[in-house]
């Protein structure tokens, strides 16, 4: 009776665990197949790798340093990138928020494949004896079934010399590192009046200093009483420009030529362009329409379009960068939320899916530049 018993339970088990390996053998997304994200230490690696392989191209610099003393690494990569030229700048941010991943994925891709290709000549990628018949815009320019399969050289080549490209691939490092929403500086009570830390953390993305004291129109709307919390996840900080982040920012924006900025977000495949806080359009919306319209032809997200009824919106967000660029600088901002469902997906296919659609983005960002005023 226990021989057959052991038997029994021996078959069992072996089951269990060839059922398990079978499972396993055919998730696709096993432990050891998802997506690794770059951390902070990677990042700078690459980035000073880069830099030393293509000088001629690309300039790493420290624009500030985080309250647990990371750098924060502004790329620009131009023909001249150590000058301050006579050219149209695009700002391209990523990581206001660390536990959003896949934004600054975004932009080390990009930055590779902008120094990668600057030098290649035109190939034939997709082997059917034509060069540079499908750029990456999202279309199948060539009708041959198949989408941006054989980008084009030229077109690296021309943005890169006709560009001030400025990339903030982590503006909140403490936070990527720490996986969290905010950065990791003390709070100090609602208005920093306490002398004990009670919290930690702002929200670099609700701390730019433009409608600051909007929440005093209709606070509930603009959830006043979590964004001035010191313990909420959108907490906005004591003052405007209070983080060593956003001040950083600000000191690339007041010293460059930016035209157009787009800074990355997850999650929502959704588009988002001044005012995000009110509905009354923004001074020369046409402008940011087009603009956004085209993007979405590329990434085939949504635009989120402002009514012409002025009025506050519900769960408004005063503080934003985007807020900020346009209504300081007249620079035309977006903010782009990647994807759906999740902060950080697993799936390499999915990430990998992000970053090619928005080398076509920020492609094409930078080429509308040429045609702005």
């Amino acid at each position: 009776m226990k021989k057959a018993l052991f038997n029994i339970v021996f078959v069992a088990i072996t089951i269990f665990i060839l059922i398990s390996s079978s499972i396993n053998a055919y998730n696709p997304i096993c432990e050891s197949e998802k997506y690794q994200y770059y951390n902070y230490e990677q990042m700078t690696s690459l980035l000073h790798n880069l830099s030393a392989d293509y000088p001629e191209i690309i300039n790493v610099t420290s624009i500030g340093k985080t309250y647990q003393g990371r750098d924060i690494w502004m790329v620009k990569i131009s023909d001249n990138p150590e000058e301050n030229e006579d050219e149209k700048g695009v700002l391209l941010m990523s990581a206001h928020h660390g536990n959003e991943k896949p934004s600054y994925e975004v932009l080390i891709h990009y930055i590779k494949y902008l120094v990668e290709n600057y030098e290649k000549n035109n190939t034939d990628d997709d082997g059917d004896c034509q060069i540079n018949e499908d750029i990456i815009d999202g279309i199948d320019n060539d009708e041959d079934g198949l989408i941006d399969e054989d980008p084009s050289e030229d077109r690296v080549r021309n943005i890169i010399n006709n560009t001030q490209i400025f990339l903030i691939p982590m503006v909140n490092p403490d936070g990527v590192e720490a996986n969290t929403r905010k950065n990791c500086a003390p709070n100090h009570g609602w208005y920093d009046k306490r002398k004990k830390t009670t919290s930690y953390g702002v929200d670099l993305n609700r701390n730019y200093g433009y409608d600051w004291d909007y929440y005093k129109i209709r606070p509930f709307l603009c959830r006043f009483f979590i964004n001035v919390r010191d313990r909420s996840f959108t907490y906005r900080g004591p003052y405007p420009f209070s983080e060593n982040e956003t001040q950083a920012v600000k000191q690339v924006v007041e010293n460059n030529n930016i035209s157009i900025s787009l800074s990355y977000h997850t999650y929502g495949a959704v588009i988002f362009y001044p005012w995000f806080h009110t509905s009354t359009p923004a001074p020369y919306y046409e402008k940011f329409i087009s603009i956004g319209e085209n993007i979405t032809k590329i990434n085939k997200y949504r635009l989120y379009k402002s009514s012409n009824i002025p009025i506050i919106k519900n769960l408004g967000t005063p503080g934003t960068s985007e807020n900020w660029l346009y209504g300081e600088h007249g620079i035309l901002s977006f903010t782009v939320e990647l994807g759906n469902k999740t902060y950080a997906p697993s799936n390499p296919n999915i990430v990998t899916d992000m970053c090619i659609k928005h080398v076509g983005v920020n492609n094409y960002v930078c080429e509308r530049t040429w045609l702005l005023d």
